[in-house]
C-alpha cells in the first residue's frame, strides 16, 4: 500500500515541483528523487515508455522515496486501470475538455463505493499480500487525479470540471492550449496569461489544486508565487540538454 506524500503536500497548501521523464532510465529516475523533486511525472503520451517499463521507473522514484505520476496516452478505462496496477501513485491525463469525461476518469480510478476500477492484485495490491479491504481504502484515498487544462473546451467548461469530486488537480498545458488559441508556442501571450488566472481562480474556488508547466527553476517560482501549486519543470531530455550546453560553452575557448 502507498503513501502518498504529494497528495498531502498539495492538500496542506504547499507547492510541489516535479518533472517529465521520457527516457526508459530507472537511474535518471533516482536522480530526480536525490536532487530534490517532489515528484515525477512518466510521461507514456509523448514519449516511448510502455506500462511494462514504467512499472520498473515507478520502483526506482519508491527507492528514492519521490511520488510517482504516469501521464497516460488518453483516458479509456484499461489505460487507467494498467497505469495504476503496475504501482503508480496517480494519473496525469490529457485533453480533458468537460465533465462526463472528468468524472468518467475518476470512476476508473477508483474502486467501489467511489468508482468501478476492477479488483485484481496486481503489483499495486502488494501481489495479494495485504488484505483486500483496507488496499482498496487505501488506493481510494491516496491515489491523485491530474487532469489537463490544454484545450479552448476545457476553458470553456473549466468550472464544471473543477466541481467533479475526486479531481485533485487541473494543469494547464501552456503549449497545446497555446496551439488550441490559434497562439501556437506563444506561452507568455496575455491569452495563456489570462487561462493562468482562470485555471488559479477556479481551482481556489474548488478546493483543488492549479499545476502547469515551465521550462527553468526562475520561472517554477513565478508561477509558484503566483499561486500554482504542482508544477512540472521541464523534462529529463531538456534538463540534460541545458547542462550539456551551458557546460560546452564555458568550456571553449576562442580557438574551438
Amino acid at each position: 500500500m502507498i503513501k502518498n506524500n504529494l497528495k498531502d503536500k498539495l492538500k496542506n497548501g504547499d507547492t510541489a515541483i516535479g518533472t517529465f521523464v521520457m527516457c526508459n532510465s530507472p537511474e535518471i529516475v533516482e536522480i530526480v528523487g536525490i536532487t530534490g523533486f517532489d515528484f515525477v511525472v512518466l510521461d507514456t503520451e509523448h514519449g516511448p515508455l510502455s506500462i511494462e517499463s514504467t512499472q520498473n521507473l515507478i520502483r526506482a522514484a519508491e527507492v528514492r522515496g519521490i511520488t510517482p505520476i504516469t501521464r497516460i496516452t488518453e483516458s479509456s478505462e484499461t489505460t487507467v486501470l494498467r497505469s495504476l496496477d503496475v504501482g503508480a501513485y496517480g494519473i496525469q491525463v490529457p485533453q480533458v475538455n468537460d465533465a462526463h469525461t472528468a468524472s468518467e476518469i475518476v470512476k476508473f480510478s477508483k474502486y467501489y463505493p467511489k468508482g468501478t476500477r476492477g479488483i485484481a492484485m496486481p503489483r499495486s495490491g502488494d501481489y495479494g499480500n495485504v488484505d483486500v479491504s483496507k488496499y482498496i481504502e487505501n488506493a481510494n484515498d491516496e491515489t491523485i487525479i491530474i487532469v489537463h487544462c490544454e484545450n479552448k473546451q476545457s476553458l470553456d467548461n473549466l468550472d464544471e470540471i473543477a466541481k467533479v469530486p475526486g479531481i485533485d488537480v487541473i494543469f494547464l498545458g501552456p503549449y497545446d492550449m497555446s496551439q488550441s488559441l490559434g497562439i501556437p508556442g506563444q506561452v507568455n501571450h496575455p491569452y495563456i496569461q489570462e487561462a493562468a488566472q482562470r485555471v488559479i481562480k477556479v481551482c481556489r474556488q474548488n478546493g483543488i489544486a492549479a499545476g502547469t508547466f515551465v521550462g527553468n527553476g526562475e520561472e517554477a517560482r513565478k508561477k509558484a508565487e503566483q499561486g500554482f501549486q504542482y508544477i512540472i519543470m521541464g523534462m529529463d531530455v531538456t534538463l540534460f540538454s541545458n547542462v550539456c550546453r551551458y557546460e560546452i560553452s564555458r568550456a571553449k575557448f576562442k580557438e574551438f
